[in-house]
């Protein structure tokens, strides 16, 4: 059953609006009249058990796949239902997979160079001279995730937590006001899945993000507002405190 939206939040207090969307595959309904929003600035987090529709949702909102129904709102008064994926990454919507995928023969400081290049060529990026702001906020986006000191280092010499950072840092470069980011944590270490809890506590001061994350111990980390999917629906949201107490999300998901 569809949550409904807070009555005293409209479109206008928000950068994504997401109302009544539902999405079925082959009578399967993946998303069931999903309803949620989140504020400018804000980091929240998506958790929910397998199958509940946390990547159906990422779909929807970058164009991945159309709902049947509903309509989801990028600052106010984009429809992102009637886009394409490009249009909507260019308007500033950037989505991180589970899987990292970086230029493992390029060094960091060239992914970063890449991904800020834009439509340009790889090839013609490579080649072409890096102005002294390009190259500032190159800087900037490797203090940032934590890969200043590897700037020369091939990518592929990076640890898994490592390359994940540095996607992250890709999307940076390409300026957008919406991250999507789909469990960063999996298969780090302990520090690096502190470390990456930081990180994007520090990127929320500038975006707005969405973490669609399992490991509750990383979600605790990121202090943030936490929506909880089952069936396509939103179940709860709230603190994780409070969404650990709800016996409905203990029933569903969290178990006793």
């Amino acid at each position: 059953m569809s949550t409904p939206l807070d009555a005293d939040i409209s479109p206008g207090d928000t950068i994504l609006y997401v109302d009544g969307v539902s999405v079925s595959f082959d009578g399967f309904k993946a998303l069931n009249g999903l309803s949620f929003y989140v504020t400018a600035g804000e980091l929240r987090a998506v958790i929910g058990p397998n199958g509940a529709g946390k990547t159906t949702m990422m779909d929807v909102i970058t164009g991945k796949t159309k709902p049947d129904e509903g309509q989801v709102l990028f600052k106010t008064h984009t429809d992102l239902t009637r886009l394409d994926e490009t249009r909507i990454a260019n308007l500033g919507i950037g989505r991180k997979f589970q899987k990292p995928t970086v230029f493992e023969n390029l060094s960091v400081f060239d992914n970063l160079e890449l991904a800020q290049a834009g439509d340009r060529r790889a090839s013609m990026a490579l080649f072409a001279r890096v102005s002294a702001d390009q190259r500032q906020r190159i800087s900037e986006t490797s203090e940032l995730i934590g890969l200043a000191a590897m700037s020369g280092l091939p990518a592929g010499e990076l640890s898994h937590g490592q390359k994940q950072w540095l996607e992250i840092g890709m999307l940076l470069m390409q300026d957008p006001e919406l991250l999507l980011v789909d469990e960063p944590a999996a298969g780090m270490t302990d520090a690096e899945t502190a470390l990456t809890a930081e990180m994007l506590k520090n990127i929320a001061q500038t975006h707005s993000v969405v973490v669609v994350e399992h490991d509750m111990e990383f979600v605790r980390a990121l202090e943030s507002r936490v929506t909880v999917l089952h069936e396509g629906s939103v179940l709860a949201e709230g603190s994780l405190d409070a969404i650990q107490r709800n016996e409905r999300v203990i029933e569903v998901y969290l178990g006793r």
